[in-house]
């Protein structure tokens, strides 16, 4: 199987860099008129897939949000990626997994291995343990031709304080990118960040040349306040690694008009990426 980064090129080749975030919160269930249930958050899911298929490569499903369903919405979240590998997406899991070695190892096992239970191509990863804690988990995803992406800087107010904190002559931002550019050769590769839209990356210390060829999960676009239109003239250095995430923007109230939004948001994105 190629590498991560050889499937995650692929699919901006044939479908473009927008990633469509599967969000099923209770609030956004009761928007849609769907249970508050496992049931009800795979069939938001499916719903999702289908009007995105054609359009999108690449789906980003949120852990939490069929895990405060148990067991029942653990099965729901690996049917829906399940469909989505069988639909042609590539799914990025977005667990935030991070703690010490040995409990990485698990988490690697069950999101990364040969033998995982859950059919992801790439796991979110929270570096806040220290980042030698993931190494490991790396390379299980590498050797497994996986990908990660690991929490640099990000949109939620709350983590600034953290994030921009000093490390010598580093930001712990900054510190989290040179760990993931030190797996990164000439070409795109396998270990990302995760930076928020709405980020300003001098504040937190981050050095756009320095991201060149690490692939950037970005959140933050649509309601959280980053515009699709925007990309290019703020991540100019990067943009060829860009994966750009909407989800409630293009979920709305209802199913109705799923596809359009979908469509009206990859629009956005190609203007942005022209600009």
């Amino acid at each position: 199987m190629p590498s991560f980064a050889n499937r995650l090129s692929e699919q901006f080749a044939s479908f473009g860099q927008l990633c469509v975030g599967i969000d099923p919160s209770a609030e956004q269930l009761g928007q849609w008129s769907l249970p508050d249930s496992a049931n009800g958050a795979k069939r938001f899911a499916l719903e999702i897939l289908e009007a995105s298929q054609g359009q999108v490569g690449i789906v980003k499903p949120q852990v939490a949000f069929f895990e405060q369903y148990g067991a029942v919405g653990l099965a729901a979240l690996n049917e829906v990626m399940s469909r989505a590998k069988e639909m042609g997406f590539l799914v990025i899991a977005d667990a935030k997994r991070g703690d010490i070695g040995s409990t990485m190892a698990g988490y690697a096992r069950a999101w990364l291995s040969e033998e995982a239970t859950f059919e992801a191509d790439a796991l979110t990863l929270s570096p806040f343990l220290g980042l030698e804690t993931l190494r490991q988990t790396i390379d299980t995803a590498l050797s497994n031709q996986k990908g990660v992406f690991i929490l640099s800087a990000t949109s939620n107010p709350e983590a600034a304080s953290i994030q921009t904190a000093m490390i010598g002559s580093q930001s712990v931002a900054a510190s989290v990118a040179s760990f993931a550019a030190s797996f990164v050769d000439t070409d795109l590769g396998s270990v990302g960040l995760v930076l928020g839209a709405t980020v300003d990356l001098e504040s937190f210390g981050l050095v756009a040349d320095g991201l060149v060829n690490v692939p950037v999960l970005m959140p933050g676009f649509g309601q959280q306040g980053a515009s699709l239109t925007t990309v290019s003239t703020r991540y100019k250095l990067f943009r060829s690694g860009l994966i750009c995430n909407v989800s409630r923007s293009v979920a709305g109230d209802s199913a109705t008009g799923l596809t359009n939004r979908i469509s009206s948001a990859k629009r956005e994105l190609e203007q942005g990426l022209e600009r």
